[in-house]
């Protein structure tokens, strides 16, 4: 196996709303930054992988547009992934292995705002059973929270304290959308949004991009003198129908973490991507977390959400970590789909 390793990373500010740019415009600036970090010259990025969701952009091959933002003439080998940009990495990340490049650019975006994304993540359910009933996305992520509430000894107090945490946490994060000290009996004292979920249970709708510049080898030690390899990754899918699995627990992270070997020594921060209250707890559960990792320092999805880059943001802020030589070891995750259905695992070092 190479050694592959993040040596840059870059991300827009998420925000509720950005009406005064397009998707395209939101990303260059990213892209300048990510690669001017780098230190990789830009003929030495041989590959670039996207990921974005066509029905953010109310397009087919909206992903085509993505590529304005990367300057792809002379052309350029890419390739483009329907799902966050974390997959996007694994993409580059098995592309390097081949060992005929030795840099790819790796990219998600989305703009949330223009409809209604509670709605449009309805389009990605089985399309005989579950997406002619249009159940929303929060609306089935309380179902779930319901079943881990009634199945395990989880409480709602649980859920309010990984809200005011997370957002407590973000203050430090100059890119997170939704920050401040916020108190745990106030959040439970808010009326339910859907039941047992408040707003404060919820990521927030953000528009936003991230990029990071993955460098193999000796390329990557000539660019950065700390970089975040990777040292394990994987991802597993659950069965499409959310009634043939216990929602209330996150096998495939289970799995995806163990394959790639995220337990076999001491975790300094864990970067979760749980857009839900309730999914820190699975997740933590699944992954079997004690005391002593310190989880979503950025904030996490609760802080900034913006769908088909949070999860890269999560590799990102962990492998920004390393970088700066404040942890040793990482673990990043990225989810897909509804109630926590694909998930990736994701672990970086230092040397």
């Amino acid at each position: 196996m190479r050694d592959v390793a993040v040596v840059s990373f870059a991300q827009a500010p998420s925000r509720r709303r950005v009406p005064e740019a397009n998707e395209v415009e939101i990303l260059m600036p990213v892209v300048a930054e990510a690669v001017e970090k780098s230190g990789v010259p830009r003929e030495k990025i041989g590959f670039t992988c996207s990921g974005s969701c066509d029905y953010l952009a109310g397009q087919p091959f909206a992903f085509v547009w993505g590529l304005e933002a990367i300057a792809a003439w002379p052309p350029i080998r890419e390739s483009h992934v329907e799902m966050d940009g974390a997959w996007a990495l694994y993409e580059a990340w098995v592309l390097l292995q081949e060992g005929e490049i030795d840099a790819a650019l790796v990219y998600g975006f989305g703009k949330s705002s223009p409809g209604s994304i509670r709605d449009v993540m309805a389009m990605q359910l089985d399309p005989y059973y579950y997406a002619p009933m249009w159940p929303d996305a929060v609306s089935l992520a309380a179902l779930q929270a319901r079943a881990m509430l009634d199945g395990t000894d989880h409480t709602e107090r649980e859920m309010a304290e990984v809200a005011a945490r997370s957002r407590r946490d973000a203050k430090a994060n100059p890119h997170a959308q939704v920050t401040g000290d916020f108190d745990v009996d106030m959040i439970l004292a808010e009326d339910y949004l859907v039941s047992p979920l408040r707003k404060s249970d919820c990521a927030p709708i953000s528009d936003g991009a991230a990029v990071v510049v993955l460098a193999a080898d000796d390329l990557a030690r000539s660019v950065s003198s700390r970089p975040a390899w990777i040292r394990g990754i994987d991802h597993r899918i659950e069965p499409h129908s959310l009634g043939a699995r216990d929602l209330t627990t996150s096998e495939s992270t289970a799995v995806a973490a163990e394959r790639a070997g995220a337990l076999d020594d001491k975790l300094d921060v864990v970067e979760l991507l749980a857009p839900f209250t309730h999914q820190e707890l699975i997740l933590r559960d699944a992954l079997n977390l004690k005391n002593g990792s310190a989880i979503n320092p950025s904030g996490g999805a609760l802080a900034a959400n913006p769908v088909m880059a949070a999860g890269l943001i999560r590799i990102g802020e962990a492998a920004a970590r390393i970088t700066d030589g404040s942890a040793d070891r990482a673990l990043a995750h990225a989810t897909s789909g509804p109630c926590l259905q694909q998930n990736l695992v994701c672990v970086l070092e230092g040397e």
